[in-house]
């Protein structure tokens, strides 16, 4: 699978989701930039973050490529500077999940958030496979 409309398709419906963003990792300039939103107006295509994102995140997903899970919105404020905004669309729960190319190294990060509680470790389990199946031929 390497369509990005498909992709938060399944998303939708294995895991639930409010916004859903996918962003390439740049490791040239350790930076994020997004290349699908399911809310283009708050979270732009194009945007990029260079990792103001918290040094635990980018441990997490980019250097050990593992999935984050913030459960509350206690998590969320942690992590991402974003927060309010994150909130403001209803969301206090995230999971993100790394896409590895086929290198094995990051390629890409999903972003996936709902209401606080509405995520449990099945539902990272079931990103976690979708990422796996994702093959991401974007381009940063």
């Amino acid at each position: 699978m390497n369509d990005l409309d498909e992709l938060e398709r399944r998303v939708r419906e294995e895991v639930g989701v409010r916004l859903f963003t996918v962003l390439a990792w740049v490791p040239q300039r350790r930076a994020l930039r997004r290349v699908h939103s399911s809310h283009p107006a708050e979270y732009p295509v194009g945007g990029e973050k260079t990792v103001e994102v918290a040094q635990r995140w980018l441990a997490t997903c980019i250097e050990r490529r593992e999935p984050y899970f913030g459960r509350d919105k206690a998590a969320v404020r942690e992590i991402f500077a974003d927060h309010a905004l994150i909130e403001s669309l209803g969301c206090g729960s995230i999971i993100n999940v790394p896409v590895l190319g086929p290198d094995g190294e990051v390629a890409a990060v999903l972003n996936i958030l709902d209401a606080e509680g509405a995520y449990d470790d099945a539902s990272v389990a079931a990103a976690q496979k979708i990422a796996k199946d994702f093959t991401f031929g974007g381009t940063a």
